[in-house]
Formats: C-alpha cells, sequence, structure tokens
C-alpha cells in the first residue's frame, strides 16, 4: 500500500497544492493531469503503447479489465488460480480463491479454477474449454496467497494459451507492481507482455486510485468504461507525486537491494524454514503457525507484519525507500522474537 514512506514532503506537497486548485470535478471534462499520468506511467513502467483507464481500486481495476476482455473476444469463461485473491467485488471475488468471501451471488461455473504452476492441468483445461475463455487473470506474485511466485515456464505456457485460443491474458500487479518486485512490474523479469496489466495500492501511496493498463489492440468506444471519481485530481497528484519519487530516488533499484539484504541477515535465523522473495515482496515461511511471532512484533517492538492465507508465512512488504537503519530494527526485532520460541 504504502509505496513512497509515511508523510513525505514532495508527496504531501503535491496534494496540498493541488487541494488549493482543484480537488475533483466530472469526467466530462478533460483533466490534464490524466495525461501526464498516463506519459509518466508508460515511460517508467516501459508500456508506452499501452491506453490507461483510471479508477479508484484494485478491485475496480480487475472487475474493468474481465469486462473489457469479454466485451472483445465476446466469451464469458474466465481461468483464476489457486491462492488467488483480486479483490471482493463481484467478479473479481468470483476469481478469488476465497471461499469465505464469496456469496452464493458470485458463484458461477464460468468462473474456472486452475492449479498455481501446474501447466498439465492449465493445458487440459483449454484443449477442454479454450474456445470458451475469455480471459485468465493471474497475480504477478501472490501476495495473500502467501508470496507465491510464478515460475517462467508456467507463465510462458499461459501466454502462449491465450495467443492461440484468442483469450486475453491479465497481470493483476495491484500488489506486486509499482517497483516492489525489483522490477517496475514483477511479470517482467519472465519477458511476457500481458493484454491488460491491472494496479492501485502503491500507485497512490495509500491514496484511493486504481488503473488498467490496456494493450492498444483493444480499442475505445463511448462509454464502454465508466467511472465518477476515477483520474480524480487529487487522485492524480498522488500518483504522479509517487512516479516522480520513484524516478529521482530509484525506488526499483532500492527495493532489490534492501531485499536482498533482509535476506542475507534472516536466512539462517531459527525457526525459518524458507523465504519466498523477489525485491522488497516477502514470505518469511516458519515451522509454524505465525501468529504468535506477529502478536510480538507488534506488541514487543511495535513492527506490523502481514499474514497471508498460509498461517506459516509471514508476510513483509516496507515502504519502496526503506534503509539500513529501518531494516536493522525490524531484523533485530525478528531475531529476538525466534530466538525466545
Amino acid at each position: 500500500m504504502i509505496s513512497i514512506g509515511h508523510n513525505h514532503p514532495y508527496y504531501q506537497n503535491k496534494l496540498k497544492d493541488q487541494l488549493e486548485k482543484i480537488s475533483f470535478y466530472s469526467n466530462s471534462v478533460q483533466n490534464e493531469l490524466q495525461t501526464e499520468l498516463a506519459k509518466k506511467l508508460g515511460k517508467i513502467s516501459g508500456y508506452e503503447d499501452y491506453n490507461l483507464f483510471l479508477c479508484n481500486s484494485g478491485a475496480e481495476a480487475n472487475e474493468n479489465a474481465l469486462k473489457l476482455a469479454s466485451f472483445h473476444n465476446g466469451k464469458s469463461k474466465v481461468l483464476y488460480f489457486s491462492g488467488s485473491f483480486h479483490g471482493r467485488t463481484s467478479a473479481a471475488v468470483s476469481v478469488t480463491d476465497n471461499p469465505k468471501i464469496v456469496a452464493p451471488v458470485n458463484y458461477d461455473e464460468r468462473f474456472i479454477k486452475s492449479e498455481w504452476n501446474n501447466i498439465q492441468q492449465l493445458e487440459e483445461i483449454f484443449e477442454t474449454q479454450g474456445t470458451e475463455i475469455s480471459s485468465v487473470i493471474i497475480e504477478g506474485i501472490q501476495g495473500v496467497g502467501g508470496i507465491m511466485i510464478p515460475t517462467a515456464e508456467f507463465l510462458s505456457k499461459i501466454k502462449e494459451l491465450c495467443e492461440k485460443y484468442d483469450t486475453a491474458l491479465i497481470l493483476d500487479e495491484v500488489q506486486s507492481g509499482y517497483g516492489r518486485s525489483g522490477y517496475f512490474f514483477a511479470h517482467q523479469e519472465f519477458g511476457i507482455e500481458p493484454d491488460m496489466i491491472t494496479i492501485a495500492k502503491g500507485m497512490g501511496n495509500g491514496f484511493p486510485i486504481g488503473g488498467v493498463l490496456i494493450h492498444p489492440k483493444f480499442k475505445a468506444s463511448n462509454g464502454l468504461l465508466g467511472t465518477t471519481f476515477g483520474g480524480n485530481h487529487l487522485a492524480c497528484a498522488a500518483a504522479i507525486a509517487v512516479l516522480d519519487v520513484m524516478k529521482e530516488e530509484n525506488l526499483t533499484a532500492n527495493a532489490q537491494k534492501m531485499g536482498d539484504y533482509i535476506e542475507n541477515k534472516i536466512k539462517d535465523f531459527p525457526h525459518i524454514k524458507s523465504i519466498r522473495r523477489k525485491g522488497l515482496m516477502i514470505g518469511i515461511e516458519l515451522d509454524q503457525d505465525c501468529s504468535e511471532v506477529r502478536k510480538s512484533l507488534l506488541y514487543d517492538h511495535h513492527i506490523f507484519t502481514g499474514n497471508s492465507n498460509d498461517k506459516s508465512v509471514l508476510r513483509i512488504l516496507p515502504a519502496l525507500n526503506i534503509g539500513k537503519e529501518e531494516t536493522d530494527l525490524f531484523i533485530s526485532a525478528l531475531k529476538v522474537v525466534l530466538d525466545k520460541i
């Protein structure tokens, strides 16, 4: 969620300055900040030829991507993966692998689940239903699923099958994007080009904003997608400030540097079974449930960590501008807590 840290002065001043001018107006009137944001995002991400649709959240971005794919190819089925999390609304929750939050109204047999990193099952599903599958949606790295990283072979096969069956490939980079993985988007490590990329969270550094980067083969038409608040002046100011800081402070490289540093420092700590990591998207798998470790880190050391669907995995996603001083506080606290077990 927080990409450039709390209370970054450049970010604060950008929002204050914009608030003094105008905070919101109808999307019926052109907002030049949207154009500035689209150009800067395209340049820093390497997707300058893609179009940008702006909305308010990751779930909304995924909803619109799924809808646009279906408009494009006229098909209705969607393939998603075990351990996935794509949001809590309508179609987004239908492609989320958590029955507790999928209400009866959201369940539909058009949404097909395949096992993560299972190429054989993927091929079997496409062989029997490929002509009906509108889109495949996959996270660049699964966050809620426990920092699960796709293999290069798995992503390549997905891309190959999508091209063969005229199926749209949607990369959900809501959590894994915006420099967190050490690449601007996590999928860029593997050299594949998706049809759509969904973004949010770190995009606004806590300010509500989301978006869909859309391949130019998808032709826009008036009213096809729409939003009331998406791309409002304040949201754009926040998102532009994030990109400016990321570029100026080279935060994507810092994510890789500090992620390497953390892993090297903690890899031999007791009770750590494995570390799954790309950049500053870190999953620390313990040999037990991590809940008591999280409580101790929070109440004894005032360090907040995340959990995941895997109860043994600590999910660590610090701000991309974290330095050695802050990192050492976490490392020292984690060692103290694990040594006491």
